[in-house]
């Protein structure tokens, strides 16, 4: 009888031990495979890829290790397809791979982040899918709140891929929110704004930051920025003038004082730090000086003049 309860005692150990050998398996002939063989076709390699609660509930407290395979699989498939000669380049695993990792190891930093870069990355260079890439750094949200780069790198996400500077102004304010953040991260949702047309809101902003500011630097600079939004604003007028121009003698002014003997300005426009407006009939642009203080003003297209 104490032989059969030894068993039964040794019996979680055992399998504990069968659960090693077979994760050691495992992990080992993953990475010969994916050294010695190419990538498959999606429809065949996703039969080998467990969901992650699976994974994690098979792993026991080998997670991390096999998070360390499948984030080497997203490696390998993202690289290999990339470099690939083929027309027919199949992102279709990279999600569901980046997936399993961050389930396996919720605390995978670099997997989250550079997960969500190559997600976005266009086709053929990558899949193009911005809305996984979003909802991989939201999954690194919902983990760990306090990390201000997650909310960041979706704003940028929204910024450069999306073109919705709305929204990713939004997601740099969540940003500037967490207790730590970069105190530039106000600043770069203000600019997004005025990047993005909404040259209101970015004002509207400028002037909160102003008067929250603790330092005086951050002051001069909320200045600096409202000053080049005047700037912007007195350049509509500038071209609504050359435009009226263009009316009359169906072609752009050459230079600011064919627009004063027109009397349409009063005089050579200058920016709010009293420098000369740059009036460019060949590229059919205006803008302050280079010489300026405010040069350059934030990226934002300016209309062209008529041509």
């Amino acid at each position: 009888m104490k032989a059969r309860a030894d068993f039964w005692w040794q019996r979680p150990v055992l399998f504990t031990v069968a659960m090693v050998a077979l994760i050691v398996v495992f992990v080992s002939s993953t990475l010969v495979r994916d050294r010695v063989y190419a990538v498959t076709d999606s429809e065949n390699e996703l039969l080998y890829i467990p969901s992650g609660a699976v994974l994690e509930r098979m792993a026991l407290s080998f997670d991390s290790l096999l998070a360390d395979v499948y984030w080497i699989r997203a490696l390998q498939v993202y690289g290999g397809t990339r470099r690939s000669d083929g027309e027919e380049k199949n992102y279709d695993l990279l999600g569901p791979l980046l997936d399993i990792t961050t389930t396996l190891d919720p605390e995978f930093n670099a997997a989250y982040r550079f997960g969500a870069i190559f997600l976005t990355e266009a086709f053929p260079n990558g899949p193009g899918r911005t809305d996984l890439a979003v909802a991989l750094l939201k999954k690194g949200i919902e983990r760990k709140p306090e990390r201000w780069e997650y909310y960041m790198d979706i704003g940028f996400i929204y910024y450069w891929w999306v073109q919705d500077y709305e929204q990713a102004a939004e997601w740099f304010d969540r940003a500037a929110d967490v207790p730590g953040a970069s105190w530039w991260l106000r600043s770069l949702a203000a600019n997004t704004l005025a990047a993005g047309g909404s040259r209101e809101s970015s004002r509207m902003l400028w002037r909160q930051l102003y008067d929250s500011a603790d330092s005086d630097w951050i002051r001069t600079e909320a200045t600096r920025r409202l000053t080049q939004l005047q700037a912007l604003d007195e350049i509509d007028q500038l071209i609504a003038a050359a435009r009226r121009f263009y009316e009359l003698e169906s072609r752009p002014p050459a230079s600011w004082q064919e627009l004063v003997d027109a009397r349409m300005l009063s005089g050579i426009p200058l920016d709010p730090t009293a420098r000369p407006y740059v009036i460019d009939s060949v590229n059919g642009t205006i803008n302050v000086s280079e010489d300026s203080s405010l040069f350059p003003l934030p990226g934002e297209t300016l209309p062209p003049l008529p041509q």
